[in-house]
């Protein structure tokens, strides 16, 4: 089955919320900086997919203060992409489906998106397989990805981004 995806928007921020811990290593201090008060900047982004009427996954990015970003490479012009799928829906596809509709948005708006990836090898070839580069390996592994400008391509099966989860 195809998950359907559609816009996070502020009024979602429970969904952030819920997924943030899915997306992070819970040793991280300060986690809430890649979820309170999501959507409230237009440089906010996200997309969240539903399989049989239940929230499969969730991926979004947000820019950091200074003060929160992670390595001197990154500057606040560079947004930290959060991506989470529960576990009963991993190895379904969900994830490789969000990240490819979430890389042309984000192409839209950004020049080039980072990722924490805390030293997971699975993690790290999925974000290798969509064109994601180690640039610092530490403890935290910072991956970035260059996005492409180019015309957004919105497939029409479940994706209206001016519809709202009912």
């Amino acid at each position: 089955m195809i998950p359907q995806l559609y816009f996070l928007r502020s009024s979602e921020q429970k969904i952030v919320t819920d997924m943030v811990k899915y997306a992070h290593s819970k040793e991280i201090p300060n986690l809430e900086i890649y979820s309170d008060f999501y959507g409230l900047t237009a440089k906010d982004l996200g997309l969240y997919a539903l399989m049989d009427n239940h929230i499969a996954g969730a991926i979004w990015s947000r820019r950091l203060n200074k003060e929160h970003n992670s390595t001197a490479f990154m500057n606040e012009n560079t947004p930290v992409m959060s991506m989470a799928v529960l576990p009963e829906f991993r190895a379904k596809g969900v994830g490789s489906f969000m990240m490819e509709q979430f890389l042309q948005e984000a192409g839209a708006l950004y020049e080039q998106l980072s990722v924490n990836v805390y030293n997971n090898q699975k993690t790290i070839r999925f974000y290798e397989k969509f064109g994601f580069e180690i640039i610092e390996n530490s403890k935290n592994i910072i991956m970035v990805k260059k996005l492409e400008k180019k015309e957004v391509f919105r497939p029409t099966d479940g994706y209206d981004p001016t519809r709202w989860m009912d």
